[in-house]
């Protein structure tokens, strides 16, 4: 993978335009106003809303995943009992997209999403109805069966891949009651004879630690010609809460070659109970053995480049631009960084025309929830050589921020979860001239039928 920051950061010097902030991404940051709303009792075919016909279904598909016993929602929303005494709360962050879970801008940039969880319109109009009518139970007859979820303990992608390949499990780690951030390291062998290719990775603490991974990456490490292990720069995964995993498109290939290690760092944060124990594991779902990729893919850490100091009550905003000799499609985006990061931004600068595009925009991130946003194939952000792809954090450290432990400390870029960090996480395909055109010309000729109504 060819590194020509040098020659972005000359494309940024020359052309001003690159580092003027659009208004719309500065004032994602500021609170929204509030709007005085009638309260509205029904929807589009006019018949009242009630739990069973109409709220229940919503809360079974985006949920009850997490808000069921034992997991890691709050409450239980399994039943209306349930609902009915949190509706009010319910209402306040369905509407404020808070909930379900799944940070993104709803207004700009690419919306085509693998596993998107957002709520559409409809369904946030149909919960606020529910809850300003007063939250009726309506007919236990129009109630939906209910869900049979799987065993917390599955694998999230087994319901899709059927169970994994190959299970590569760290060693176990005890996690202390209360204590500050800690590291567990381990060089874990790999037991695979045979090189194969990787169709879906995904990493999976124990139950018990999810409440105390903060995060987890996996990278791997051959042996040299002299004997030692020596890491080859390529990430598995990281594992952060929220996110499902990596997903390599068809035609696309990540090589697993045999005889390897995988390094753990896995970053745990004590929350009040001891997890005995805790054993986080990475799941690897394979090609058939005759597969052959026609582009390498791979997962790197893109950084964000600049000081990063927030001084007390005070905000921030940084900028990473990286570029390549050859074009590749951007297959997903997860930005990463802790307590004071507040908005990101993915954006693709077109030197030849001088224009840039936002491909995602995620203005209520949180650290609590980061997601690894995977395009769909026919909008993945294609980028021609010597395009650069621009990242932006904008960073909050006054009392405004509502997960800011401590607004008057100065806050410096660094690994705890007190401190800041500014990178994201990219899967990019790397394409030839051939290849980039060819899939230009295949989205061409899409949008063409489909303005023509398919002729």
């Amino acid at each position: 993978m060819a590194d020509t920051r040098p020659r972005s950061w000359r494309l940024v010097r020359q052309g001003a335009m690159l580092l003027v902030l659009d208004l719309a991404l500065v004032l994602a940051l500021l609170p929204a106003p509030a709007v005085a709303q009638a309260p509205v009792t029904e929807v589009n075919d006019g018949a009242a809303v009630t739990f069973s016909k109409d709220v229940a279904p919503i809360l079974q598909q985006s949920c009850q995943v997490c808000h069921r016993p034992g997991f890691i929602g709050p409450m239980s929303l399994l039943s209306y009992a349930d609902a009915r005494r949190w509706s009010d709360r319910i209402r306040t962050k369905v509407a404020g997209r808070e909930m379900p879970p799944y940070q993104y801008d709803t207004d700009i940039g690419i919306q085509a999403l693998k596993y998107d969880s957002r709520l559409s319109d409809a369904d946030i109009e149909t919960i606020v109805a529910w809850a300003d009518a007063g939250s009726p139970e309506g007919d236990p007859g129009d109630l939906p069966p209910p869900v049979e979820w799987p065993d917390p303990s599955e694998w999230k992608l087994a319901e899709q891949f059927g169970q994994p390949d190959l299970v590569v499990p760290a060693r176990p780690f005890t996690v202390p009651a209360v204590g500050s951030d800690l590291w567990w390291e381990p060089l874990v062998e790999i037991p695979l004879q045979k090189d194969r290719y990787i169709k879906v990775i995904e990493v999976k603490p124990s139950v018990a630690g999810r409440q105390v991974v903060h995060h987890a990456n996996a990278t791997l490490y051959l042996q040299g010609e002299d004997g030692e292990l020596v890491s080859q720069g390529g990430r598995f995964t990281e594992y952060a809460a929220g996110k499902l995993g990596e997903i390599i498109p068809d035609g696309a290939g990540r090589l697993l070659p045999a005889d390897s290690f995988v390094r753990w760092s896995v970053h745990y944060y004590p929350m009040g109970e001891v997890v005995e124990d805790e054993v986080t594991a990475l799941g690897f779902w394979f090609h058939p053995e005759d597969y052959e990729p026609e582009f390498v893919q791979d997962l790197a850490n893109y950084r964000l480049e600049g000081d990063l100091a927030i001084e007390p009550h005070g905000t921030a905003m940084i900028q990473g631009f990286h570029s390549f000799d050859h074009p590749v499609r951007i297959d997903s985006f997860q930005p990463h960084g802790h307590l004071r990061m507040r908005a990101a931004a993915l954006e693709v600068y077109y030197p030849e025309t001088g224009r840039r595009e936002v491909m995602s925009m995620i203005s209520n991130w949180t650290t609590w929830w980061q997601h690894s946003h995977l395009y769909e194939e026919d909008v993945a952000p294609l980028v021609p050589a010597g395009g650069v792809i621009m990242l932006t954090f904008w960073y909050d450290n006054t009392g405004d921020n509502p997960i800011n432990p401590d607004p008057e400390q100065w806050v410096y870029r660094g690994s705890r979860t007190t401190d800041e960090m500014s990178h994201a996480w990219i899967a990019a395909t790397h394409l030839d001239q051939d290849g980039y055109e060819r899939l230009l010309a295949e989205r061409a000729a899409q949008a063409a039928a489909a303005g023509g109504g398919g002729q």
